[in-house]
């Protein structure tokens, strides 16, 4: 096949290798495959590179994959690619990912055992699949029991179901479940509970025959085929069971980890029973048989708890208390028997110990002699031809016939109990067909195979051989069937492997051969069968390493058998003795029943059993043969096997089969883990891979026209597509497919070789991805540009808004920088400024100190510097003189030197010049000019020497004047020194008293350094204390607030949470209310199906003995209403009984101990209805009462006047009434008073009169007044105390020390608080109070200096004690004084308004007549209590409380009474007025006597005419007229006719106006009668006609509105709120119907119920197809490839439903019902159960159904659910809660729609699905499919991450909602406004015989 698709090996495409761990691995090729090549170049999942080489001598190339949305399929069938890997990968997926454990394979369902509880087998599954197509809901064991149950129906054929599988795979409880489909959809055919003994036939059959394996906690050990018997309504009437191979060998060895048979454990949990002290039995470990496994417990399991169901099972079916401890007795000694120790006496013979314990006890239980026993356990008899002998045997001999003998015992027994089982589960009616569920060990292979293994394996070849046959038989019809050429398919045929074991000399005869022989042995047949088989058969083997053993070739795999035992075993023998000992039991009849013949064995009933109803294909063997039992006890256990085989498939072939396959999922018992090479062994074993290969040997896939043009029309042109579907598909394949023999055209399907489908959906795929990226491109451009032009608008927007901000935070930057400029400019010019100043200071007073040092410097050193001078001059001018000296001498040398060389030298010259002339001439002329320059120098020499001598004269004249100066001042200078010399001592002195002071002055400043120290502390801490102070008082203020808040908040928060529990209780009332409503109907509706049922049974026992009608019963005004309901006691329905039974003549004699239960149940209904209506009554008791409590919690303040209201209200009215009676008398005595002409209009006695009634209503009207004015009163004042103050709040306290100037406050405060100084120091010098208050009163006080004693710290502390006081004072004073003037007010008020009272209740006393006084005075002293009530509650509420209730019961009380004796005068008064009528009428011909005539004068008769009365609204008819007018009226009343052309609910006023002449007449039995009548006839033509819409919708209309009208003219005052004056003179005056206003409010429940069950069976067809099948919006989704399991095609033909068919039947409904005038509220009642079906089906549909869970799905949902909220909207019932209903719907389809992948998802989802449960959400993401290949599955992880979060959730496990769920329905009062008086009665309605009152 991958040879002729090599062309999809390309890049990418995705294979299957094999793989050692995981059987087959997927990988991907990373290059295109090319013809020729030898290897494949490969990427696996993880990454990793490979090269695949393909094989050289085939070539074959590796399975390709399918497409990802195959994935998952729910049919393997419909993979494209059909293989073994592709199977496996599909079983993983659903089991592993979507946790889904079944899966269709063709024909096959293939179960995976999950080893976890599902909840998916509960009774709301079951109806969920009943009456489906099995490929049109996911695959499931249900639908494979409703494939069987319909075809048995429809073919009338009769139908198996072949569950097989290995050990712990799950084949019982698949067996289980089918049965428990069929015990509840089918039901049974009588009372004798049939299904619920079949399915008890359970847990017994469990008991003893299964056990703990390695492989399974439940292993059945033995095969069964149970056949469940149905009569001709298709109802279960019994089943018979018959079993196979039972593993004796358990009874005495179970390996490590294993357990004996259930029920041995059983028994030892239960020996503590008292019933079972006798047994002497212990625990399990203390027995040989059941402590070999070494693990007798079994987690989970309980099996006390078990050994109880076990027993209440064996009670079922019929076995009675003493035959059950006899069995039981028999296992215990089993047990004991297994304990029995076997001793060697010597090497040949063995010993049993004498009173041996175990053995003892087995005897006493058996009823045998212990020597026997013990005798013929240890010896064995030899028969020879002529002489008998009696041989000891060893030890293990005498063990293995212990062994053998308990297991015979068991066998025995397990054939008993399966006999017993099938008598009671056999049935006396005839059996019409059957169902037969085969639970059957599948094909087994161990390490070591024994003869079990064989006689196994054997079967499951015969099995394998028919499935085979079957599936090419199916096949071959299907291909016939479309008119397709058929070609024969090779498929395994395994006749040569069932050959080599049941043919002539096969295996089976030789073992049967070597049995029969004397010396044969386990050897001597293994050699033969190696001679017979070996070179014979290729399907047998010899191991290489053993002589004892043999392999067969197995259809499923090679299996190794041992030869050891196979002999022993076939044989099955037993010692005959041991045997005989048994049967010689005369203490214990079971024991020997159980090994007599099985014809001659009692009923455990103590009933023979009966004959007749065998089924129609009998498989049990012959016995009518004598002697037959001796010699099947002679057959080997092969040839039993082999027959019982034999007739097991001549069954199978004679029924049409129906496959289950368990798969075990792994060896460990891991809950969804799953083994792929285990899979894929039992896959191969079990044959759905032959399936698989049948089925891809021809054309696997098949698609009809209209499926394959929906799903590949993408693939087609417009000129492709024609009208004739058929043609178009035709034309497009020939151009998609080139090779013709891959496709074929069938009649209504096209069939496609393998792998075609998915080279289609290549094709779909590839045009779908091209089109999407046109499409993306187009979007994404779109987008784009969208996205550019709004970033473009952005970004122009923001860069406005940006550059607008930008400029004004610019310009607002410069106004800040150039105020921050002028405020720097200012504050730097201020700072140098201040700087300069500070600077200039400095630098002055730096200046000035440094001058004045500089200047003291300069003045030191200038006097220094002088004195300096003046030593220095002297010195200087010593030293100059010196120097002077020195120097004229040396100069004078030098000179006289130079002088003498110069001179020398002037004389030579001289002495040369003056040898001329002219030397002698110039030594003239510089002569001249020195002597001239002298002459001026000698005159400038002299002015000079006269100024010196004039300074000098003038220096002497001040010197002489400075030195008598001097003198003077020396002379009194030494005086003041004599004058300091005398002072001396004085000096001293004073200069120790300054020093004195100083340092008096010192210590002085130091005390007030000190001082001011201490006040500064002192004012700093008092400041601190003052501020701490004001910040406790703040705080304490925020607490204060806080606080006040905080209650504030805690009392809202109180509120609330009691408005909320009160919600809740309410709510939660509500709820039970609800609850309780519901179980009622729901009892109410069994009471009718019992009724039905009673009426049925009561009909046929008329039938068979031929009672004559019953007598009229007549009944008590007072009995109760259920009888009345439901016994027809009326001659009508008697008549009609009879004319009904009479056509049912043909029944039987039903048992009257059946008909006396069913009546007792009746009784016992009707009690259990009643005693729930008094609950349901108490219920609402307790809510109104709850209701109001609370309410009288919340209006406790109006309470009195309220209840004075109302006392005064019923004053008024019975005055008014009292009023009027006395105004008609008054009439009628004007009337009838013989003195008429004096009574006449304008006569003094009429205007009398008439002046006494108008005085009587303004009296009446001063009254109504009178009591508005108290009402208004007494609220005012109640307001009032409400509202009064109590208490004010406190005026701040004066803290500023500086407002304490009151010179008298501080005085006294400072006089009485100077003692009390606590410093010392502060005691030193006190200050006078004149001073303190002159300094506080001071403009410019110094604290300081006031404060140095603490004196002020302690007037302000006492001022502020004293100003507390004195507010605290004043404040009391206050509040008691407001207190006493309130209280003096509201006493002054209250006196007043006292005194009005009494006065205006006196002037009304005196004016009422005297007997009227009475009640005046009892209103009187009513209004007197109220007012006291009112004082009393002021005082103390707990005893007002108490009070008032026992006053409110003395006032109800008191009410009561007067309300009797009004209700008896105006019945009295009534029945006066109907006597004096009848006396008037009497009485008609005679005239009054006027007083104007004598009695001499003769009478002319005078003809006086009858005024004509007016119509009263009521109806007369006949007593005999009764049956004419409820069969006119009800049974042959045709409803459309009524509905279309009279006003609604017309037979309903018809009917209440008859009721109401019967009412006026007083006639209760005319009443009773009519009544039951009515409601008798009603019932009669619903169950006539019930399935009509429009009848029961016509009569629950009716129903409800005659229930209205009882109300609404009942005289009740809750039901005449709204009743014209007129419609209150209609109410019923003599008899309260509240009973029968019951009755009929249950029929309307009734009624109600019958109406919705109608609805529902119309809607039930179209849901399903409408709400999810039909696509209303087309294109969206597309059809996935099906399999062999066809699913209900989502294109809508001639016969579908669509969605506008489900509006169209809503509308029809809605419009029924509004025609016949049905109660808005009961229409929406209707409304929203109606949405409730269509929301739960369409929701359980889609959970059971994977192929609904897709994106596009979920579109369509939502699609059609917004079309029905749009109805909703177009009726205006969207206050009707019929959306909300929807919800859960919505949700799921909201779910299948939004994103499931990361954390963000998981939230959304799981706050959004709070409508659905977690299971429901679990399912869908399970379910959830892609159908193309651009959508994703959901992850594991996330749904693990949502069960997660969704894991406190507190919520039922139901998966389904209850689609037979019904609101419990009300019927609110609904008052009718039309007039009785006005209606009119139309001639049509055949009601002539009634006359108008």
């Amino acid at each position: 096949m991958n040879q002729e698709l090599d062309f999809m090996f390309v890049k990418y495409a995705r294979v299957w290798i094999p793989d050692v761990e995981e059987v087959w691995k997927s990988a991907e090729l990373t290059k295109d495959y090319r013809h020729g090549d030898g290897v494949l170049q490969l990427q696996l999942e993880d990454g990793k590179e490979l090269e695949y080489k393909l094989d050289p001598k085939t070539n074959n190339l590796p399975h390709l994959r399918n497409p990802d949305i195959l994935v998952g399929e729910n049919d393997l069938t419909a993979l494209s690619y059909l293989h073994e890997p592709a199977v496996l990968h599909n079983l993983k997926v659903r089991f592993t990912d979507s946790k889904l454990i079944y899966t269709y394979c063709g024909i096959v369902l293939v179960a995976i055992n999950p080893y976890e509880t599902l909840p998916i087998y509960g009774t709301d599954i079951i109806y969920a699949y009943s009456g489906q197509n099995m490929g049109d809901m996911d695959p499931h064991i249900f639908a494979v029991a409703e494939e069987a149950y319909k075809q048995m129906a429809r073919d009338e054929r009769n139908q198996s179901i072949i569950v097989s599988g290995e050990s712990g795979a799950g084949k019982t409880v698949s067996a289980k479940y089918a049965m428990r489909y069929f015990a509840t959809v089918s039901g049974s055919a009588s009372e004798a509970n049939v299904e619920e003994k079949v399915l008890a036939s359970n847990p017994i059959m469990e008991s003893i025959g299964n056990a703990k394996t390695t492989r399974n906690d439940n292993s059945s050990r033995f095969g069964k085929y149970i056949e469940i018997g149905f009569d001709k309504k298709y109802r279960i009437i019994g089943a018979n069971m018959r079993t196979y191979l039972l593993e004796k060998s358990r009874v005495v060895f179970q390996a490590d980890e294993e357990r004996n048979y259930h029920i041995f454990y059983q028994l030892c949990a239960s020996a503590h029973l008292p019933e079972f002290k006798a047994l002497k039995l212990g625990k399990a470990g203390e027995f040989h048989y059941t402590k070999q496994g070494k693990n007798p417990v079994i987690d989970g399991v309980d099996d006390a708890k078990e050994m109880s169901t076990t027993r209440n099972a064996f009670t079922l079916l019929g076995v009675n208390e003493s035959y059950q401890l006899g069995l039981f007795q028999i296992l215990a000694s089993i047990l004991h028997l297994g304990n029995v120790e076997v001793k060697d006496r010597d090497s040949d013979s063995s010993i049993i110990p004498p009173n041996n314990g175990h053995l003892s006890v087995f005897c006493e239980l058996m009823g045998v002699t212990y020597q026997d026993m013990s005798h013929w356990l240890c010896h064995k008899k030899l028969k020879t031809a002529t002489e008998t002998y009696i041989k000891p045997v060893p030890k293990l001999q005498a063990i293995n016939a212990r062994d053998a003998l308990a297991k015979h015992i068991y066998a025995k027994l397990f054939n008993w109990i399966v006999d017993h089982v099938n008598k009671a589960l056999h049935s006396t009616v005839k059996q019409h067909s059957f169902i037969g569920v085969l639970d059957i060990y599948g094909f087994e292979t161990f390490e070591i195979n024994s003869f079990e293994q064989f006689c196994i394996n054997y079967a499951n070849e015969k099995l394998q051989q028919q499935f085979n046959m079957h599936v090419f038989k199916l096949e071959q019809e299907e291909y016939m069937k479309e008119q397709i050429p058929w070609t024969l398919i090779d498929f395994y045929d395994n006749q040569p492997c069932i050959n080599l074991i049941e043919a002539k000399m096969g295996i089976l005869d030789l073992l049967d051969e070597e049995c029969k022989m004397p010396k044969g042995s386990d050897d001597s047949w293994a050699q033969k069968l190696y001679n017979t088989h070996l070179k014979t058969c290729a399907l047998f083997e010899k191991p290489r390493m053993s002589n004892k053993a043999f392999i067969i070739q197995h259809f499923a795999d090679k299996v190794e058998y041992q030869c050891d035992g196979f002999l022993e075993k076939n044989k099955d023998t037993v010692n005959e003795e041991q045997i005989h000992v048994l049967k010689a039991s005369k203490k214990f009849d079971l024991l020997v029943e159980l090994f007599r013949d099985e014809e001659k064995a009692t009923s455990p009933t103590g009933a023979a059993p009966a004959t007749g109803g065998r089924t129609r294909l009998s498989v049990k063997p012959d016995k009518n043969k004598a002697g037959q039992a001796s010699k099947e006890h002679k057959k080997t256990v092969g040839l039993q096997f082999r027959n019982s085989l034999q007739l097991l498939m001549e069954t199978l072939n004679a029924t049409t089969p129906h496959y289950v396959r368990c798969i075990k999922p792994n060896d460990y018992k891991y809950a969804f883990t799953f083994d792929p090479k285990r899979a894929v062994q039992q896959l191969r074993a079990c044959g759905v891979l032959e399936t698989i290969r049948i089925s891809a040997a021809g054309f696997p896939s098949r698609w009809t026209y209209q499926e394959f043009f929906s799903r590949y029309r993408v693939l087609m042109k417009q000129k492709d597509v024609l009208t004739d579907r058929k043609m178009t598909c035709k034309n497009v394949l020939e151009k998609l497919v080139q090779d013709p023999d891959k496709y074929q055209f069938g009649k209504t399907k096209i069939f496609f070789r393998a792998g075609q489908v998915a080279y289609l959906e290549k094709l779909r795929a590839d045009k779908l991805r091209a089109a999407c990226i046109r499409i993306q491109k187009t979007i994404r451009c779109w987008l784009a540009r969208k996205k550019y032009l709004r970033m473009k608008h952005a970004a122009t927007t923001i860069q406005r808004y940006v550059r607008g901000y930008q400029a004004r935070c610019l310009a607002k930057f410069l106004r800040r920088t150039r105020a921050a400029i002028i405020i720097q400019k200012y504050q730097r010019m201020y700072v140098q400024r201040t700087c300069y100043k500070r600077k200039q200071a400095a630098a002055l007073a730096m200046q000035c100190i440094l001058r004045a040092y500089m200047a003291r410097q300069l003045y030191k050193s200038l006097l220094r510097e002088h004195k300096a001078i003046i030593i220095q001059k002297m010195v200087r001018g010593w030293l100059a003189r010196q120097w002077f000296k020195r120097s004229l001498r040396a100069i004078v040398y030098l000179q006289c030197c130079i002088r003498r060389m110069r001179a020398k030298r002037e004389l030579k010259k001289l002495k040369i010049e003056a040898r001329s002339v002219e030397h002698f001439k110039k030594l003239n002329i510089g002569m001249e000019n020195k002597i001239m320059q002298l002459q001026r120098r000698i005159d400038e020499q002299n002015k000079e020497n006269r100024g010196l001598s004039e300074r000098l004269n003038s220096l002497e004249v001040s010197h002489a004047a400075e030195s008598e100066r001097l003198r003077v001042e020396l002379t009194r200078l030494r005086g003041a020194e004599e004058d300091a010399k005398n002072n001396a001592n004085k000096v001293t002195s004073l200069l120790e008293e300054v020093e004195r002071l100083r340092k008096d002055l010192q210590n002085t400043q130091k005390e007030k350094k000190a001082i001011e120290d201490w006040a500064r502390t002192y004012q700093d801490e008092m400041e601190q204390m003052i501020s701490e102070l004001k910040e406790q008082n703040h705080l304490l203020k925020n607490e204060k607030n806080d606080l006040n808040r905080l209650i504030q908040e805690q009392s809202q928060q109180w509120k609330e949470k009691m408005q909320r529990a009160l919600k809740e209780e309410t709510e939660q009332l509500e709820n039970d209310l609800n609850e309780e409503r519901s179980r009622y109907q729901n009892l109410l509706t069994e009471h009718l199906r019992l009724e039905e049922k009673y009426d049925d049974l009561k009909e046929e026992i008329t039938l068979a003995v031929n009672i004559p009608k019953p007598g009229h019963r007549r009944t008590d005004s007072t009995h109760s209403s259920n009888e009345s309901e439901c016994t027809y006691n009326s001659e009508f329905a008697e008549s009609e009984d009879g004319t009904r039974g009479g056509e049912d003549a043909i029944k039987g004699i039903l048992d009257m101990s059946l008909f006396l239960k069913l009546q007792k149940r009746v009784s016992e209904l009707e009690q259990e209805k009643q005693s729930l209506q008094n609950e349901l009554d108490r219920r609402e008791e307790q809510f109104q009462r709850a209701r109001a409590r609370d309410d009288e919690e919340h209006k406790k303040a109006r309470s009195a006047e309220l209840e004075y209201e109302s006392l005064k209200r019923q004053e008024l009215e019975s005055e008014n009434k009292k009023l009027k009676h006395d105004l008609n008398e008054m009439r009628q005595s004007l009337r009838g008073s013989a003195e008429a002409s004096s009574a006449a209009p304008g006569s003094p006695a009429y205007t009398v009169l008439l002046d006494q009634l108008n005085a009587s209503n303004e009296e009446l009207e001063v009254r109504k007044e009178e009591v508005l004015i108290l009402r208004s009163q007494l609220v005012s004042q109640k307001e009032a105390m409400q509202h009064k103050e109590t208490m004010t709040e406190p005026l701040p306290y004066i803290e500023d020390v500086q407002k304490l100037t009151d010179a008298k406050e501080i005085s006294q405060a400072y006089m009485g608080l100077k003692d009390t100084n606590r410093s010392p120091r502060f005691t030193r010098r006190p200050t006078e109070v004149n001073e303190l208050v002159s300094r506080l009163r001071s403009p410019f006080p110094d604290y300081h200096k006031l404060n140095e004693d603490g004196e002020l710290w302690l007037v302000y502390e006492g001022l502020k004690e004293t100003n507390r006081l004195l507010e605290s004072q004043l404040q009391a004073q206050r509040r008691s004084h407001e207190n006493e003037v309130e209280v003096l007010r509201g006493e002054l008020q209250s006196v007043k308004e006292e005194n009005n009272r009494q006065q205006q209740l006196l002037a009304q006393n005196l004016q009422l007549p005297p007997e009227a006084r009475i009640e005046a005075s009892l209103q009187h002293e009513i209004t007197r209590l109220t007012n006291e009530n009112l004082e009393l509650h002021s005082d103390d509420p707990k005893e007002y409380k108490a009070y008032r209730i026992s006053m409110l019961r003395r006032m109800v009380d008191l009410m009561e009474q007067l309300e009797k004796q009004d209700k008896t005068v105006r019945k009295l008064k009534k029945q006066l007025k109907v006597f004096a009528k009848k006396i008037n009428d009497l009485e008609g011909g005679q005239m009054d006597v006027s007083p104007g005539q004598t009695t001499d004068e003769p009478v002319h008769p005078v003809n006086i005419p009858r005024r004509e009365k007016d119509f009263q609204g009521m109806l007369e008819y006949k007593k005999e007229d009764e049956l004419k007018l409820v069969k006119n009226l009800i049974l042959e009343l045709k409803p459309r006719g009524v509905a279309v052309n009279l006003i609604p609910g017309l037979p309903a006023y018809i009917l209440f106006m008859c009721l109401r002449h019967a009412d006026y007449i007083n006639d209760d039995q005319k009443v009773r009668s009519l009544l039951t009548s009515v409601i008798n006839s009603i019932k009669k033509i619903l169950k006539k006609r019930g399935d009509d819409f429009e009848t029961v919708s016509f009569w629950l209309s009716n129903t409800c509105r005659f229930l209205h009208c009882l109300k609404q003219y009942s005289g009740d005052e809750q039901f005449m709120k709204h009743n014209t004056t007129k419609q209150n003179d209609h109410c019923l005056s003599n008899f309260d119907l509240a009973e029968y206003r019951q009755v009929l409010s249950d029929l309307a429940i009734q009624i109600y119920q019958q109406l919705i069950k109608c609805m529902e069976n119309i809607l039930q067809p179209m849901i399903v197809s409408g709400m999810l099948e039909h696509e209303t919006i087309q294109g969206v989704s597309g059809v996935k490839p099906t399999g062999l399991r066809k699913r209900t095609s989502s294109i809508a033909d001639e016969g579908t439903y669509t969605l506008d068919s489900i509006i169209r039947q809503l509308n029809s409904f809605h419009s029924i019902m509004c025609q016949h005038g049905t109660d808005p509220e009961l229409i929406k009642q209707v409304v929203k159960q109606q949405f409730y079906i269509i929301g739960a089906v369409t929701l359980n549909n889609l959970l059971l159904r994977k192929d609904m869970c897709s994106w596009s799905k979920g579109m369509q949902i939502r699609y059609n659910v917004s079309q029905l909220e749009e109805w909703l909207r177009d009726k205006n019932l969207m206050t009707c809660g019929a959306k909300e209903t929807l919800e859960p719907l919505i949700q799921a389809a909201q779910l299948l729609q939004v994103k499931k992948k990361t954390d963000e998802d998981a939230e959304a989802i799981c706050s959004m699905c709070n409508s659905l449960s977690t299971a429901q959400i679990v399912k869908v993401l399970n379910l959830y499919t892609p159908v193309n290949a651009f959508e994703e599955r959901v992850s594991v992880l996330f749904i693990r991450t949502i069960q997660t979060r969704l894991r406190d959730r507190k919520e039922s496990p139901q998966l389904l909602m209850d689609t037979k769920l019904i609101y419990p329905v009300t019927f609110p009062f609904n008052p009718s406004s039309l007039a009785l008086e006005t209606i009119q009665i139309p001639s049509s309605l055949n009601v002539g015989f009634l006359t108008r009152v």
